[in-house]
């Protein structure tokens, strides 16, 4: 089930499952304050600062926006399978890396 399925930038569609969001937030990952920044997550798919393409793997993708009240960027990973992907991760940081 999904939490929310948004077209990204270039028309693709995202989505956030239940089950990665309770992996995302679970009180023992090091990302469980990402809880409180749903609307935060979505709307850095929909409107990023900057995509860049893993460099590693070509199925992946990170999604920037920066957030000047926390002086970091919202990083949320994304992985492609079939044409469409699924959010692996969020959490913020202080500069854009791939």
């Amino acid at each position: 089930m999904n939490i929310f399925e948004i077209p990204d930038k270039t028309g693709r569609k995202i989505r956030l499952t239940k089950k990665q969001w309770s992996h995302i937030t679970s009180p023992s990952s090091p990302h469980a304050y990402m809880k409180n920044y749903l609307k935060e997550i979505e709307q850095t798919l929909g409107k990023p600062d900057k995509i860049l393409n893993s460099i590693y793997d070509e199925r992946k993708a990170s999604y920037y926006t920066y957030y000047k009240k926390k002086n970091n960027y919202l990083r949320v990973l994304v992985k492609y399978l079939n044409g469409e992907g699924f959010i692996i991760t969020a959490y913020f940081i202080k500069n854009i890396r791939k």
